[in-house]
């Protein structure tokens, strides 16, 4: 068996319950990681991942919360924090689309974009920061895209988004 690099670490992975969230929250319980599952609606696909995670021999918890909404998030952290006394490593990956060329794009939909890629970003790594600064350790991985550098017709929103967390990564 090989070392896991990650045992007594603590992680949150927003959006862990499908797809790439997925995949990141059950590679870093491989690691040893116990692992805080954020999901807005998708409540039966987070507890087959946490389901997962236990199997593996790590603790998994559900953090159910809109990233893009700032108590919410505070709520969320909080909980988190309550049950794992600290968080190592935050994995802002939550993202969400809504293609439609620009002149059929409305304010709301432009909005519900940037509010959960960038503005979920914003709010995940504000509610935590403050905590690993003070033990002096923490990791925040944030997800971007490809298309927040080239752009792509009808994706307005979500590459205006992804440009956003890059540009946050780099600040």
């Amino acid at each position: 068996m090989l070392p896991m690099k990650l045992k007594g670490r603590t992680a949150l992975v927003t959006g862990g319950s499908r797809g790439i969230g997925r995949a990141v929250a059950i590679a870093l319980a491989e690691e040893g990681a116990d692992v805080a599952i954020n999901y807005v609606s998708s409540e039966t696909a987070a507890r087959d991942v946490a389901e997962h995670i236990k199997k593996m021999g790590c603790k998994a918890i559900l953090a159910q919360a809109d990233v893009s909404d700032y108590p919410d998030t505070f709520r969320m952290a909080q909980e988190i924090l309550r049950e794992f006394g600290h968080l190592d490593i935050l994995v802002n990956n939550a993202g969400i689309n809504s293609d439609k060329t620009f002149v059929k794009m409305d304010h709301a939909s432009w909005r519900k974009v940037l509010g959960t890629n960038l503005d979920g970003v914003f709010n995940c790594t504000k509610v935590f920061i403050d905590q690993m600064l003070k033990q002096n350790y923490g990791r925040v991985v944030n997800m971007t895209s490809v298309i927040g550098q080239i752009g792509n017709f009808g994706q307005a929103n979500y590459a205006a988004s992804k440009a956003g967390v890059a540009a946050f990564t780099k600040s």
